[in-house]
Protein backbone atom coordinates (compact mmCIF):
# COMPACT_ATOMS: atom_id res chain seq x y z
CA UNK A 1 0.00 0.00 0.00
CA UNK A 2 1.62 3.65 -0.97
CA UNK A 3 1.69 6.24 1.62
CA UNK A 4 -0.54 8.26 -0.22
CA UNK A 5 -3.35 6.02 0.31
CA UNK A 6 -2.60 4.58 3.71
CA UNK A 7 -2.78 8.45 4.30
CA UNK A 8 -6.31 8.82 2.63
CA UNK A 9 -7.64 5.94 4.71
CA UNK A 10 -6.70 6.93 8.06
CA UNK A 11 -10.08 8.49 8.56
CA UNK A 12 -12.07 5.69 7.91
CA UNK A 13 -9.89 3.56 9.89
CA UNK A 14 -10.12 5.60 12.86
CA UNK A 15 -13.90 5.49 12.52
CA UNK A 16 -13.90 2.14 12.90
CA UNK A 17 -11.78 2.11 16.24
CA UNK A 18 -13.87 4.62 17.76
CA UNK A 19 -17.30 3.03 19.15
CA UNK A 20 -20.40 4.62 18.16
CA UNK A 21 -21.85 6.10 20.82
CA UNK A 22 -25.05 8.63 20.93
CA UNK A 23 -23.01 11.95 22.65
CA UNK A 24 -25.05 14.15 25.08
CA UNK A 25 -25.84 17.58 23.48
CA UNK A 26 -24.46 19.89 23.03
CA UNK A 27 -21.55 18.90 21.75
CA UNK A 28 -18.11 21.24 21.77
CA UNK A 29 -15.56 21.08 19.49
CA UNK A 30 -12.52 21.27 21.83
CA UNK A 31 -8.72 21.07 21.20
CA UNK A 32 -9.25 17.56 22.22
CA UNK A 33 -12.25 16.59 19.50
CA UNK A 34 -10.28 17.95 16.56
CA UNK A 35 -7.91 16.06 13.84
CA UNK A 36 -5.78 17.18 11.53
CA UNK A 37 -4.83 15.45 8.25
CA UNK A 38 -2.77 15.71 5.24
CA UNK A 39 -4.41 15.69 1.91
CA UNK A 40 -2.96 14.62 -1.49
CA UNK A 41 -1.97 17.84 -1.67
CA UNK A 42 -0.63 18.58 1.16
CA UNK A 43 1.39 15.57 0.93
CA UNK A 44 2.68 16.67 -2.25
CA UNK A 45 3.37 19.97 -1.27
CA UNK A 46 5.40 18.83 1.55
CA UNK A 47 7.05 16.26 -1.05
CA UNK A 48 7.98 19.62 -2.98
CA UNK A 49 9.51 21.16 -0.10
CA UNK A 50 11.58 18.34 1.00
CA UNK A 51 13.08 18.47 -3.06
CA UNK A 52 13.32 22.20 -2.72
CA UNK A 53 15.73 22.37 0.77
CA UNK A 54 17.54 19.69 -0.87
CA UNK A 55 18.72 21.26 -3.66
CA UNK A 56 19.70 24.27 -2.08
CA UNK A 57 21.31 22.27 0.37
CA UNK A 58 23.86 20.82 -2.12
CA UNK A 59 24.05 23.99 -4.26
CA UNK A 60 23.92 26.50 -1.35
CA UNK A 61 21.42 28.71 -2.69
CA UNK A 62 20.41 31.08 -0.07
CA UNK A 63 17.45 32.14 -1.95
CA UNK A 64 16.19 28.36 -2.04
CA UNK A 65 16.44 28.34 1.75
CA UNK A 66 14.29 31.17 2.45
CA UNK A 67 11.67 30.35 0.01
CA UNK A 68 11.69 26.64 1.16
CA UNK A 69 11.32 27.89 4.72
CA UNK A 70 8.84 30.66 3.51
CA UNK A 71 6.46 28.04 2.02
CA UNK A 72 6.99 25.76 5.16
CA UNK A 73 5.72 28.72 6.81
CA UNK A 74 2.61 29.18 4.68
CA UNK A 75 1.73 25.53 5.09
CA UNK A 76 2.08 25.55 9.13
CA UNK A 77 0.07 28.64 9.35
CA UNK A 78 -2.65 27.30 6.58
CA UNK A 79 -2.72 24.19 9.27
CA UNK A 80 -3.55 26.49 12.18
CA UNK A 81 -5.92 28.34 10.13
CA UNK A 82 -7.86 24.71 9.18
CA UNK A 83 -8.34 24.05 12.92
CA UNK A 84 -9.32 27.15 14.05
CA UNK A 85 -11.97 26.86 11.68
CA UNK A 86 -13.27 24.04 13.96
CA UNK A 87 -12.54 25.24 16.80
CA UNK A 88 -15.65 26.65 19.55
CA UNK A 89 -18.07 25.18 17.50
CA UNK A 90 -21.40 24.16 19.12
CA UNK A 91 -23.83 21.45 17.57
CA UNK A 92 -27.10 20.55 18.72
CA UNK A 93 -29.81 18.51 17.06
CA UNK A 94 -32.36 20.23 15.26
CA UNK A 95 -35.91 18.69 13.54
CA UNK A 96 -36.18 15.88 11.65
CA UNK A 97 -37.86 14.90 8.16
CA UNK A 98 -39.34 11.50 7.93
CA UNK A 99 -39.19 9.81 4.84
CA UNK A 100 -40.26 7.07 2.49
CA UNK A 101 -38.08 3.89 1.30
CA UNK A 102 -35.96 5.29 -1.81
CA UNK A 103 -36.41 9.07 -1.01
CA UNK A 104 -34.04 11.09 1.84
CA UNK A 105 -34.16 11.67 5.27
CA UNK A 106 -33.36 14.76 6.15
CA UNK A 107 -31.51 15.66 9.47
CA UNK A 108 -31.13 19.21 10.52
CA UNK A 109 -28.22 20.16 13.05
CA UNK A 110 -28.42 23.47 14.53
CA UNK A 111 -24.17 24.81 14.78
CA UNK A 112 -23.38 27.44 16.88
CA UNK A 113 -20.56 29.71 16.07
CA UNK A 114 -19.85 31.90 19.10
CA UNK A 115 -16.43 33.86 17.68
CA UNK A 116 -16.36 36.86 15.64
CA UNK A 117 -14.96 35.97 12.84
CA UNK A 118 -17.05 33.73 9.58
CA UNK A 119 -15.89 29.91 9.50
CA UNK A 120 -15.92 29.43 5.46
CA UNK A 121 -15.90 26.38 3.38
CA UNK A 122 -17.61 23.96 6.06
CA UNK A 123 -18.56 20.60 4.80
CA UNK A 124 -20.89 18.05 6.94
CA UNK A 125 -20.79 14.52 5.95
CA UNK A 126 -22.80 11.31 7.15
CA UNK A 127 -23.71 8.05 6.22
CA UNK A 128 -21.62 4.23 6.77
CA UNK A 129 -21.28 3.47 3.19
CA UNK A 130 -20.36 5.45 -0.39
CA UNK A 131 -24.34 4.17 -1.07
CA UNK A 132 -25.71 5.97 1.78
CA UNK A 133 -23.19 9.08 1.93
CA UNK A 134 -24.51 12.27 2.22
CA UNK A 135 -22.93 15.55 1.48
CA UNK A 136 -23.47 19.24 2.62
CA UNK A 137 -21.46 22.46 2.18
CA UNK A 138 -21.90 25.57 3.99
CA UNK A 139 -20.30 28.74 5.81
CA UNK A 140 -20.86 30.08 9.47
CA UNK A 141 -21.56 33.66 10.29
CA UNK A 142 -19.99 35.14 12.86
CA UNK A 143 -21.89 35.10 16.74
CA UNK A 144 -24.53 33.15 15.04
CA UNK A 145 -26.43 29.55 14.54
CA UNK A 146 -27.27 28.59 11.92
CA UNK A 147 -29.42 25.01 11.00
CA UNK A 148 -27.25 22.85 8.16
CA UNK A 149 -29.71 20.62 6.96
CA UNK A 150 -28.10 16.61 6.19
CA UNK A 151 -29.91 14.71 3.36
CA UNK A 152 -29.23 10.39 3.58
CA UNK A 153 -30.65 8.06 1.37
CA UNK A 154 -33.21 5.84 3.27
CA UNK A 155 -32.78 2.40 2.10
CA UNK A 156 -34.42 0.34 4.44
CA UNK A 157 -37.85 0.96 6.50
CA UNK A 158 -37.82 1.81 10.13
CA UNK A 159 -36.19 3.86 12.60
CA UNK A 160 -32.49 5.36 10.66
CA UNK A 161 -30.02 6.62 13.15
CA UNK A 162 -27.90 9.77 11.54
CA UNK A 163 -25.39 8.06 12.86
CA UNK A 164 -21.29 9.02 12.80
CA UNK A 165 -21.22 12.04 10.97
CA UNK A 166 -17.75 14.12 10.04
CA UNK A 167 -18.24 18.11 10.12
CA UNK A 168 -14.74 19.20 8.31
CA UNK A 169 -13.02 22.03 6.93
CA UNK A 170 -9.82 22.31 4.48
CA UNK A 171 -9.80 25.93 4.22
CA UNK A 172 -7.83 28.21 3.17
CA UNK A 173 -5.16 26.06 1.12
CA UNK A 174 -6.63 22.52 0.85
CA UNK A 175 -3.28 21.20 2.46
CA UNK A 176 -5.00 19.63 5.28
CA UNK A 177 -8.02 18.18 6.77
CA UNK A 178 -9.57 19.48 10.12
CA UNK A 179 -12.35 17.39 10.82
CA UNK A 180 -13.86 15.89 14.28
CA UNK A 181 -16.31 12.91 14.66
CA UNK A 182 -19.65 13.16 16.43
CA UNK A 183 -22.94 10.79 16.97
CA UNK A 184 -26.05 13.15 17.72
CA UNK A 185 -28.90 11.63 19.33
CA UNK A 186 -31.02 12.33 16.16
CA UNK A 187 -33.08 9.45 14.35
CA UNK A 188 -35.68 9.37 11.26
CA UNK A 189 -38.68 7.57 10.86
CA UNK A 190 -38.47 5.39 7.32
CA UNK A 191 -42.09 4.60 6.02
CA UNK A 192 -42.57 1.72 3.27
CA UNK A 193 -42.60 2.97 0.07
CA UNK A 194 -45.87 3.57 -1.39
CA UNK A 195 -47.09 0.79 -4.45
CA UNK A 196 -46.94 2.97 -7.82
CA UNK A 197 -50.28 1.69 -9.04
CA UNK A 198 -52.27 0.30 -6.54
CA UNK A 199 -55.86 -1.17 -6.96
CA UNK A 200 -58.82 1.05 -5.73
CA UNK A 201 -59.81 1.59 -2.11
CA UNK A 202 -61.20 -1.81 -0.50
CA UNK A 203 -64.64 -1.42 0.79
CA UNK A 204 -65.45 -0.25 4.33
CA UNK A 205 -66.76 -2.19 7.52
CA UNK A 206 -69.97 -2.64 6.09
CA UNK A 207 -68.70 -3.85 3.03
CA UNK A 208 -69.87 -0.85 1.14
CA UNK A 209 -68.26 -0.33 -2.57
CA UNK A 210 -65.22 2.28 -2.71
CA UNK A 211 -65.37 2.56 -6.57
CA UNK A 212 -67.03 5.96 -6.80
CA UNK A 213 -65.30 7.42 -3.27
CA UNK A 214 -63.15 9.93 -4.09
CA UNK A 215 -65.53 12.89 -4.10
CA UNK A 216 -68.61 12.81 -1.18
CA UNK A 217 -71.67 12.12 -1.58
CA UNK A 218 -74.66 14.84 -1.06
CA UNK A 219 -76.72 14.50 1.77
CA UNK A 220 -77.59 15.49 5.06
CA UNK A 221 -75.11 15.46 7.35
CA UNK A 222 -71.95 17.32 7.67
CA UNK A 223 -71.72 20.95 5.78
CA UNK A 224 -69.50 21.00 2.82
CA UNK A 225 -69.80 24.42 1.85
CA UNK A 226 -72.79 27.12 -0.65
CA UNK A 227 -73.84 27.01 -4.30
CA UNK A 228 -75.69 29.11 -6.50
CA UNK A 229 -79.35 28.30 -5.59
CA UNK A 230 -81.76 26.49 -8.19
CA UNK A 231 -85.12 26.46 -8.21
CA UNK A 232 -85.73 23.06 -7.36
CA UNK A 233 -83.80 23.60 -4.03
CA UNK A 234 -85.70 23.24 -0.72
CA UNK A 235 -85.99 26.85 0.96
CA UNK A 236 -84.87 25.04 4.33
CA UNK A 237 -81.15 24.97 2.69
CA UNK A 238 -80.99 28.20 1.84
CA UNK A 239 -78.05 30.52 3.27
CA UNK A 240 -80.45 32.90 4.79
CA UNK A 241 -77.52 34.75 6.42
CA UNK A 242 -75.59 35.59 3.15
CA UNK A 243 -78.63 36.28 1.35
CA UNK A 244 -79.59 39.15 4.01
CA UNK A 245 -75.99 40.44 3.96
CA UNK A 246 -75.53 40.73 0.11
CA UNK A 247 -78.47 39.63 -1.63
CA UNK A 248 -77.12 36.54 -3.26
CA UNK A 249 -79.00 33.17 -3.18
CA UNK A 250 -76.74 30.50 -2.06
CA UNK A 251 -78.02 26.95 -1.27
CA UNK A 252 -76.05 25.10 1.99
CA UNK A 253 -74.60 21.77 0.80
CA UNK A 254 -74.21 19.06 3.11
CA UNK A 255 -71.86 15.74 3.04
CA UNK A 256 -72.91 12.47 3.87
CA UNK A 257 -69.50 10.41 4.96
CA UNK A 258 -71.27 7.82 6.64
CA UNK A 259 -70.69 5.11 4.24
CA UNK A 260 -67.29 6.62 3.19
CA UNK A 261 -65.26 4.79 5.78
CA UNK A 262 -62.48 2.47 4.94
CA UNK A 263 -60.86 -0.42 6.54
CA UNK A 264 -57.32 -1.59 5.60
CA UNK A 265 -56.95 -5.29 6.74
CA UNK A 266 -53.64 -6.90 6.58
CA UNK A 267 -55.62 -10.11 6.26
CA UNK A 268 -57.63 -9.65 3.51
CA UNK A 269 -54.98 -8.61 1.09
CA UNK A 270 -53.97 -11.36 -1.65
CA UNK A 271 -51.88 -14.10 -0.11
CA UNK A 272 -49.87 -13.92 -3.15
CA UNK A 273 -48.09 -10.76 -1.53
CA UNK A 274 -45.00 -10.79 0.31
CA UNK A 275 -44.62 -8.57 3.23
CA UNK A 276 -43.07 -5.85 2.08
CA UNK A 277 -45.62 -5.65 -0.54
CA UNK A 278 -48.41 -5.67 1.77
CA UNK A 279 -46.98 -2.75 3.26
CA UNK A 280 -46.45 -1.02 0.08
CA UNK A 281 -50.09 -1.18 -0.63
CA UNK A 282 -51.54 -0.62 2.60
CA UNK A 283 -49.18 3.21 2.54
CA UNK A 284 -50.26 3.83 -0.98
CA UNK A 285 -53.89 3.19 0.35
CA UNK A 286 -53.17 5.43 3.31
CA UNK A 287 -51.94 8.41 1.42
CA UNK A 288 -54.50 7.92 -0.93
CA UNK A 289 -57.08 8.17 1.72
CA UNK A 290 -55.70 10.96 3.80
CA UNK A 291 -55.38 13.29 0.41
CA UNK A 292 -59.36 12.52 0.36
CA UNK A 293 -59.87 13.13 3.87
CA UNK A 294 -61.86 10.05 4.20
CA UNK A 295 -62.83 8.61 7.27
CA UNK A 296 -60.83 4.64 7.88
CA UNK A 297 -59.14 1.95 10.29
CA UNK A 298 -56.07 -0.06 9.47
CA UNK A 299 -56.12 -3.59 10.70
CA UNK A 300 -52.85 -5.55 11.33
CA UNK A 301 -52.14 -9.02 12.57
CA UNK A 302 -50.83 -7.48 15.97
CA UNK A 303 -52.34 -4.16 15.93
CA UNK A 304 -55.26 -2.23 15.51
CA UNK A 305 -56.20 1.55 14.62
CA UNK A 306 -60.01 2.40 15.35
CA UNK A 307 -61.80 4.49 12.54
CA UNK A 308 -60.56 8.31 12.34
CA UNK A 309 -59.06 10.79 9.95
CA UNK A 310 -56.82 13.54 9.86
CA UNK A 311 -52.70 14.12 9.66
CA UNK A 312 -52.03 12.50 13.35
CA UNK A 313 -54.02 9.27 13.03
CA UNK A 314 -51.87 9.13 9.31
CA UNK A 315 -48.43 9.29 11.21
CA UNK A 316 -49.69 6.62 13.56
CA UNK A 317 -50.58 4.32 10.87
CA UNK A 318 -47.73 5.13 8.78
CA UNK A 319 -45.34 4.58 11.78
CA UNK A 320 -46.70 1.35 12.55
CA UNK A 321 -46.37 0.14 8.99
CA UNK A 322 -42.85 1.46 9.23
CA UNK A 323 -42.46 -0.74 12.48
CA UNK A 324 -44.44 -3.80 11.47
CA UNK A 325 -42.18 -7.11 12.39
CA UNK A 326 -39.62 -5.26 14.93
CA UNK A 327 -39.35 -5.11 18.57
CA UNK A 328 -40.52 -1.98 18.90
CA UNK A 329 -44.04 -3.10 17.40
CA UNK A 330 -44.39 -5.88 19.16
CA UNK A 331 -44.19 -4.16 22.14
CA UNK A 332 -46.47 -1.46 21.33
CA UNK A 333 -48.94 -4.22 20.55
CA UNK A 334 -48.71 -5.95 23.82
CA UNK A 335 -49.37 -2.54 25.65
CA UNK A 336 -52.28 -1.82 23.54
Amino acid sequence: MSPVSAFARLPSLFRRSRPEKVEATPITLSQSRIYVLPTFSGLAFVGMLGAMLLTSINYGLSLGYAFSFLLGGIGIVSSIHAFRNLLRLSIRPGRVEDAFCGGSAVFHLLIDNPDSYRRPAMRLLGGKTPELRGETRFDLPPCACSDIALALPARQRGRMLIGRTVIETRWPLGLVRACSILTPAMEALIFPAPEPAPPPLPPGPGGVSTKNRGAARIGNEDFAGLRAYQDTDSLHHLAWKVFARSGAMMTKQFSDIGDADLLFDWQALPAALSEEARLSRLTAWLLRAGQSEQRYALRLPAREFPIDRGDAHLYRCLAALAMYGSETEKSAAEKT
